[in-house]
């Protein structure tokens, strides 16, 4: 079998794979995170960490796909392993790039809808305060 083929065999059935656990891994354990992020609506958490999944595949998966083809041709093992760890290091680049840009936007609405928050007053305002007319004298100084 020609090396080229199993280069391309060999980088697609790590890349999907690695793609895969990330996906899963990410959707897993950032539930949590948005959940708080949605301020506890789970359905609306469910269906933003299905749609982040859904993204993520298209993009990583397409990326993968695109980078399939070779600069040269693998005419040895160690060319074999010259291409693959080139391409696997840049799909798992692009997946660190993804992830921390997933991140970065969510911790983006979580800080805004956390200023929120503290924004509203836990009690409505009951009535207001009367100003004094004339401050008192400061210490040390003599009335007038």
């Amino acid at each position: 079998m020609d090396l080229n083929v199993v280069s391309y065999v060999v980088y697609l059935l790590i890349s999907v794979a690695l793609t895969v656990w990330v996906a899963r891994t990410l959707s897993k354990n950032g539930r949590v995170f948005l959940s708080d992020v949605m301020r506890g609506d789970e359905k609306l958490a469910d269906a933003v960490n299905h749609l982040l999944v859904v993204g993520f595949y298209l993009v990583n998966l397409g990326f993968v796909v695109l980078y399939l083809r070779g600069d040269g041709y693998v005419e040895t093992v160690i060319d074999l392993f010259d291409a693959l760890s080139l391409k696997l290091g840049v799909v798992l680049l692009a997946l660190g790039a993804m992830h921390l840009c997933n991140v970065y936007v969510l911790s983006r609405i979580r800080r805004r809808r956390m200023m929120e928050r503290e924004l509203t007053p836990p009690v409505p305002p009951q009535g207001w305060t009367r100003v004094a007319d004339r401050m008192p004298p400061a210490a040390g100084q003599a009335g007038a």
